[in-house]
């Protein structure tokens, strides 16, 4: 199930152009951590829900890894 809301929000976000342009992680980091706030993400199209879910340490960021399982 888990699985399967991820692919849903990626298709959701995919089908928007503006946030299709933003889906790059170092396009969304825009301070340049290296991680991704959840304001950052939600630039991008990840809601809180799909941003919690990819938080897998939940430090309240999102580490490349954790973006790139989206």
């Amino acid at each position: 199930m888990n699985t399967l809301n991820k692919t849903l929000a990626l298709i959701a976000l995919a089908s928007s152009s503006a946030a299709f342009a933003a889906t790059d992680f170092d396009t969304l980091d825009v301070d340049g951590n290296g991680a991704l706030s959840q304001q950052e993400a939600s630039m991008g199209g990840i809601t809180s829900t799909t941003f919690s879910e990819l938080d897998t340490d939940q430090n309240g960021e999102l580490s490349k890894e954790e973006f790139s399982k989206a």
